[in-house]
């Protein structure tokens, strides 16, 4: 049997938003596995939070740059222990440099063994954690290629999107710009319904019927009216399909259409402190 501690319960009630109580027995049916817990909750029909990440994280500084000619662009988390040091103007001008660099590289492991001023990214992490009395790491990089990248980094370095259009037309950049603050502020797990994984989607149906069970609805009709939930799973959490936060009468492929009718978002990327 798992030791439950209060600040389980409490880490979990953060995270989810359901009652302390609801919370301990989660915990404990799950044996102390959050990610059961909170699925357990879900079937129960609690209130969970969708962005379990950002209530989470750690602190640092997250980083979105784009190359001069907007075909490419990289984003990072700079990763620190203290919210003192994450917000530090030096802390987070190594970041932007770092990020720069990041720019050149195809894979995190490259990035980690270039040259940064007569050292590796690595080393410098090591030395910096020594100067600072922080461990400091480099815990995402993710990179994004397309025709126009745009990007986006939230108050506070805490968030940064990359967002890539499949042309440049006049207006790509403010366009862009704005898909990647809602891709920062709506954390959609994927940018279609066909990026969401086979095991995801089982999950939601499965939720799903659980809930209509409790409802009493005819074992009959559980799978059509799961498949209508499930369509409104992917509305809601995949890019292109969410309402577009600017104005909620269109969705995010149709505002995206309104600057040019074969634009297209063909991919974004989304680093938060974490």
């Amino acid at each position: 049997m798992a030791t439950i501690t209060a600040a389980d319960v409490n880490k979990l009630r953060t995270i989810t938003g359901a009652g302390m109580m609801d919370c301990k027995k989660a915990l404990v049916e799950a044996e102390g596995d959050f990610d059961l817990a909170i699925e357990n909750l879900r079937k129960k029909g609690q209130k969970v939070a969708a962005n379990r990440s950002d209530r989470e994280s750690t602190e640092g500084a997250a980083i979105a740059v784009v190359n001069a000619d907007k075909t490419a662009g990289v984003v990072i988390t700079l990763n620190c222990e203290t919210d003192f040091v994450g917000m530090n103007e030096s802390f987070v001008k190594m970041a932007t440099e770092m990020a720069n660099q990041a720019l050149h590289f195809d894979t995190k492991e490259a990035f980690l063994a270039s040259d940064f001023n007569g050292i590796t990214i690595a080393d410098k992490l090591i030395e910096q954690t020594g100067v600072i009395g922080e461990k400091l790491e480099i815990r995402t990089f993710e990179k994004l290629e397309g025709a126009f990248i745009g990007s986006y980094i939230h108050s506070g370095n805490k968030i940064a999107t990359l967002v890539a259009l499949s042309a440049a037309p006049a207006g790509a950049e403010e366009v862009a710009r704005n898909i990647a603050m809602q891709a920062a502020a709506m954390s959609p797990i994927a940018l279609n319904e066909e990026g969401v994984d086979a095991v995801t989607i089982e999950k939601e149906i499965e939720i799903a019927k659980d809930l209509l069970r409790q409802e009493g609805k005819p074992e009959a009709m559980l799978d059509n009216i799961a498949k209508g939930k499930l369509a409104r799973f992917f509305k809601d959490n995949t890019l292109v399909n969410q309402d577009y936060i600017k104005d909620n009468k269109l969705s995010v492929a149709n505002y995206v259409k309104s600057l040019d009718k074969d634009l297209i978002v063909t991919g974004f990327k989304r680093a938060a402190l974490g």
